[in-house]
């Protein structure tokens, strides 16, 4: 059996070391009945309220597009690629502190962690609303990366702690779909703040960051009370459900070893294969950004007026919604990647030939359905291939950590992806979106074939020993160290 993307190594976490291992294989397990029901408890243990804490980080970093079309820029005297730089300056700062905060996941309470990011970048966020100049705003936005930037890698490293590594698909996908949700909601949202325009002397704008953070803050002082930390110390769960948890996942997890140690870091780093998921993952990240800090600015060169954009930017996010949920469930139900990730860069790149080749803005608009459901899909999928082809707990949270972090580099370029120099029909935004898009799909093609190879030889290899890929324990004890380089392990194609 492959080995797992999860496990749940450390107790507590209150601790400098880990307290417990997993229980031995050799547990009575739950029938097929009871496991469904008790993965059905955790989805609605974790799963939306997971959701809920992305979709305040994803409307409160992409809230500054419908800030601009309340009159940010005019109100700050911004000018030329101003917008841009405020856009690009969160995500260096971004990426700083996914790796420390994965390994601060791996070592302590989520339980406290998560809540006090969420703290700090909801204050950032109601900051932003009291601005006074151009300067003050690049110095919040800079902060609110800071701040931000553990929340995504550290729950997509949470919930591989709790889900064997072919379910992960589809929680990720539902825990992302929240990001869909927020371009939805952000909109309305957005339309119905601005109505405070002029209240207590603050533009509508600044209504917007201040409403929107103070909802941020809120959530996550509930969040301390609300959240668990692992399964071994879920009081959701009772002590029967914690134990099957733990065997589930160290039947998939095949004893590899997942105690903390520095040695696993530097797998990771070293790791060729961390580094092609990263690449990639930056060609869907950046038109992911783009997009989403530019579609009600794309949607207002159609003609349309400014309260009609934030309207507008409503219905692609809701289609994308559903495609994120459908790939999700599929890609877990045929323990596939790489093609679904294949597939969905191709539709995104169809809308955006059509909006790049199109004159009429009916049409135009229907290439931004085709771009949110290619791309929004892809952001969980490209988390869980990752995810699923790294062997061990640590080596994984950094690797995790790793990929998410430079596909938000993207998030640098994408704020210089659409220009006012490019209005209003952005061929060269679209044409560089394009670029990153089919660049992603040809390292997606190379990934999954090598994987199909890799799997291939190490099926040869155990029919050659006679094997027939059933290892003892004691077999894959001595390669326990090994991760995903262990000759029992198979990779996620």
């Amino acid at each position: 059996m492959a080995p797992s993307k999860s496990s749940t190594v450390d107790s507590a976490r209150t601790s400098a070391e880990p307290q417990a291992l997993f229980p031995t294989t050799s547990d009575q397990p739950f029938d097929e009945k009871r496991t469904r029901c008790l993965r059905r408890k955790i989805d609605f243990t974790l799963i939306p309220f997971l959701a809920l804490l992305y979709l305040l980080s994803f409307l409160d970093r992409s809230n500054i597009s419908n800030s601009r079309l309340a009159g940010l820029e005019k109100d700050l005297n911004m000018h030329g690629l101003n917008y841009n730089v405020a856009l690009a300056i969160f995500f260096p700062f971004y990426v700083l502190v996914e790796i420390p905060s994965n390994l601060m996941m791996k070592r302590f309470r989520p339980s406290l962690w998560i809540p006090s990011i969420m703290v700090t970048w909801g204050t950032m966020c109601c900051l932003m609303g009291i601005v006074h100049n151009y300067a003050g705003l690049l110095a919040i936005r800079a902060a609110l990366g800071l701040a931000e930037g553990g929340l995504f890698p550290g729950i997509t490293f949470y919930i591989t702690m709790w889900y064997q590594r072919h379910e992960v698909g589809l929680r990720m996908a539902l825990f992302f779909s929240a990001a869909t949700a927020a371009g939805a909601f952000g909109g309305l949202l957005a339309r119905g703040i601005v109505e405070l325009d002029g209240a207590q002397g603050l533009s509508g704008w600044s209504w917007i960051f201040i409403i929107e953070g103070a909802i941020t803050i809120v959530v996550a002082l509930c969040a301390y009370f609300l959240m668990h930390d692992f399964p071994d110390t879920a009081k959701s769960l009772t002590p029967e459900e914690r134990k099957e948890v733990q065997r589930r996942l160290a039947a998939d997890h095949s004893l590899l070893d997942d105690k903390f140690d520095v040695k696993y870091f530097f797998d990771a780093v070293c790791d060729w294969k961390i580094w092609v998921q990263m690449l990639l993952t930056l060609g869907i990240y950046s038109p992911l950004y783009s997009f989403s800090l530019f579609l009600p600015t794309i949607i207002k060169e159609l003609g349309y007026t400014e309260k009609a954009a934030q309207l507008m930017s409503v219905p692609p996010y809701a289609v994308a919604c559903i495609v994120c949920i459908l790939i999700g469930w599929l890609s877990d139900k045929h323990g596939q990647r790489g093609i679904y990730m294949i597939f969905l860069n191709l539709l995104a790149i169809i809308g955006f030939i059509l909006q790049l080749c199109l004159r009429e803005p009916k049409h135009r608009y229907i290439g931004t359905f085709f771009a949110a459901a290619g791309i929004y899909p892809n952001v969980p999928q490209t988390v869980a291939w990752n995810g699923n082809n790294i062997g061990g707990s640590t080596k994984r949270s950094v690797g995790i950590a790793m990929q998410v972090g430079f596909g938000n580099l993207g998030g640098v370029l994408s704020g210089f992806t659409y220009t006012y120099m490019d209005t209003p029909a952005y061929h060269r935004g679209h044409s560089i979106v394009i670029v990153f898009l089919s660049t992603s799909t040809l390292l997606c093609i190379f990934m999954r074939r090598w994987c199909i190879q890799e799997n291939k030889k190490r099926d040869d290899e155990d029919e050659r020993k006679g094997r027939k890929g059933v290892w003892s324990d004691e077999e894959k004890m001595a390669q326990a160290g090994k991760g995903d380089s262990a000759g029992f392990f198979r990779y996620t194609i």
